[in-house]
């Protein structure tokens, strides 16, 4: 089993501290907000212009046997938060690195038991502005909506460069998390995005989905 865990939320933006501090009194040793664009959850939506927000998304690496504890500490704090106030789940950590650390800062983890898990997490990145094309294409195939972090590529020796810099594209990183029996049709259906038919376009990854649940009030 795992020493370490991933812990991912997604909420709805400047609410990310009110999270991070639930997590702190818990016992977390910090996490990192992001800020993101939620898409919208249909494509007729998306067509419209309608049901796009913006999103804080909190990074926390955590001991797995702190984990339980700080996210119920977490999904208290959002108690009276409205319904589907937003979404938190677990990615298995494989090794940890601590910066500025020896050899002995640096832990690896034995092979992860195999667990079940009914949600999956792609992450497809893409040059920017090209997330909505592959978020239309998934919603087809069964996702019910994701979320958009910018981000950019490292800059390589073939990079074009303007006055001697490097020029390094701008990226958008999509996050989709859907049920485990629509991964493969929604990956299929990205794979068939125009944009990425063409090498150094994108890629595409899956990670099982533990402890998946959604914050807020009950219904």
């Amino acid at each position: 089993m795992s020493k370490f865990s991933l812990i991912i939320s997604i909420v709805p933006h400047d609410k990310g501290e009110k999270l991070t501090k639930a997590a702190v009194n818990a016992g977390c040793g910090g996490g990192s907000v992001m800020m993101g664009r939620a898409l919208a959850k249909s494509n007729f939506g998306a067509i419209l212009g309608t049901g796009e927000t913006t999103k804080d998304l909190i990074f926390m690496v955590v001991e797995s046997t702190k984990k339980s504890a700080i996210m119920n500490a977490i999904y208290e704090s959002t108690q009276n938060e409205k319904t589907n106030f937003g979404e938190i789940f677990t990615l298995d950590v494989d090794s940890l690195l601590k910066a500025g650390a020896n050899s002995e800062g640096e832990k690896k983890m034995s092979e992860n038991e195999n667990k079940e898990t009914s949600r999956d997490m792609i992450t497809v990145i893409v040059n920017k502005g090209y997330a909505d094309d592959v978020m239309f294409a998934a919603r087809k195939a069964g996702a019910t909506g994701g979320t958009v972090i910018n981000a950019r590529g490292t800059a390589r020796e073939d990079d074009a460069k303007f006055f001697g810099v490097h020029i390094v594209p701008e990226k958008d990183m999509l996050v989709i998390v859907v049920e485990h029996d629509k991964k493969e049709a929604v990956l299929s259906a990205i794979k068939e995005v125009k944009c990425l038919k063409e090498p150094g376009m994108g890629i595409a990854f899956c990670s099982p989905v533990t402890d998946f649940e959604l914050l807020g009030k009950r219904k």
